[in-house]
């Protein structure tokens, strides 16, 4: 009985200990953490006077995206911007008819002269598709002879608000930042897209705190590869797309090197009004989204991976399972500390929450979320261990720092 009852008082004093761990952390994250629970970084809606608007180049790199072209290919055509702008679409080997629905569109709003179309050739050795198809964009734009001020690259899966160049460009003029990038609003119409998507984007607010992004000082770098606007002379100074052609997670990449590398000023934040088009209608394929870049972002490394499930675990599983814990066994300090981890969390999400219009009582599911992203972020490891790396548009990248592919 003695044996028992000391046993019982140890795993009290470990369950306890986890717990007010676990709420340290979420104290020390959300006070310390560069605020980034607000989701406060936007664009403010106001276009400064600009005194003379600079040339930009949107490029498009598209692969089978003929669904989305109609409003995305529009948007860009569209764009209440008072300075030059063309826009170039590199077809990358589509086989559903990309290229001819862009040109159907820009026939229809009668801005044949703005768009360009192109079709990339064959992939090189250490370069991911997209990358390449930006990469001859580029090289296209600085064909001519008068050479654009600014590189907007965008996916093809963007639908941009009238104004969103304009406020990109004046916030980049005003500022005079190399980089402005907005993560879109990301489509949030079914079950899973409502239950995962939200918290997508506040976990990489938790990673990438925006406000350290913005901060000169700061050595936090990054990007929303669907929306960047780039100054030119910036991205050649770093050595061009070129500088980031083995990077599957190109965007932050390119925020990296212009912010460090180029020491550039960079700023990242959300919007409300320039959304993705971009399907992810099952758990399926929301999985397949994270599990593709996962393992990346942890440098193919062992160790981060044991130590992000640990953390993910403490930060997410700890709380909820010591309050109900606690409360069913009567042990109120561990039920008390893991009820106000829990709420602190909850707290935390629901700016992020509020952003995608979804109920505030979601913020409770947070951590049965997290505890899918675990899972998906390990079997991303698992991928490859066995060969099989990030998949996107039908070609596989199975090798750490590098980007060889299988089409």
């Amino acid at each position: 009985m003695a044996t028992r009852i000391w046993r019982w008082i140890v795993i009290s004093e470990i369950g306890l200990g986890l717990t007010l761990l676990s709420l340290g952390v979420w104290i020390g994250l959300v006070g310390f953490r560069g605020q980034f629970w607000r989701a406060d970084q936007s664009l403010d809606g106001k276009v400064a006077d600009v005194q003379e608007w600079p040339s930009v180049c949107a490029v498009v790199p598209a692969r089978d995206e003929a669904s989305l072209l109609p409003l995305t290919m529009r948007s860009l055509l569209v764009q209440d911007y008072p300075g030059p702008l063309r826009v170039i679409l590199v077809d990358d080997q589509s086989t559903d008819g990309t290229a001819n629905v862009a040109r159907q569109v820009a026939e229809t709003l009668e801005q044949n002269a703005r768009l360009k179309i192109q079709s990339t050739t064959p992939l090189p050795p250490g370069w991911s598709g997209k990358l390449w198809a930006i990469e001859q964009g580029i090289e296209q734009a600085e064909a001519r002879s008068s050479l654009p001020e600014y590189l907007l690259l965008t996916d093809a899966d963007i639908e941009h608000d009238p104004a969103n160049l304009r406020q990109l460009v004046a916030k980049a003029e005003r500022e005079e930042l190399d980089l402005v990038s907005l993560m879109v609003l990301l489509r949030c119409q079914s079950l899973w897209e409502r239950l995962l998507i939200p918290a997508f984007v506040f976990f990489f607010q938790k990673l990438y705190p925006f406000r350290w992004v913005n901060a000169p000082q700061k050595a936090t770098a990054a990007a929303a590869g669907g929306c960047i606007l780039v100054r030119r002379t910036a991205l050649s100074r770093v050595g061009g797309i070129s500088a980031i052609r083995q990077a599957l997670i190109d965007d932050c990449a390119l925020a990296q090197v212009i912010k460090t590398g180029g020491k550039g000023r960079i700023w990242l934040g959300l919007s409300s009004t320039t959304r993705s088009l971009r399907p992810y209608a099952t758990l399926g394929t929301i999985w397949e989204m994270v599990a593709r870049t996962a393992y990346t972002q942890l440098n193919y490394s062992p160790f981060l991976l044991l130590g992000t499930l640990l953390g993910m675990v403490l930060l997410y599983g700890v709380p909820p399972i010591a309050a109900v814990f606690g409360g069913l066994t009567g042990n109120w300090p561990i039920a008390i500390a893991g009820l106000m981890g829990w709420l602190l969390m909850a707290w935390a999400y629901l700016p992020t929450l509020r952003l995608y219009g979804r109920a505030p009582l979601l913020a409770f599911c947070l951590p049965a979320i997290a505890l899918l992203y675990t899972v998906m972020t390990l079997d991303s490891a698992l991928r490859h261990w066995r060969g099989q790396g990030g998949s996107w548009k039908g070609r596989v990248y199975s090798l750490p720092g590098s980007t060889e592919a299988r089409s």
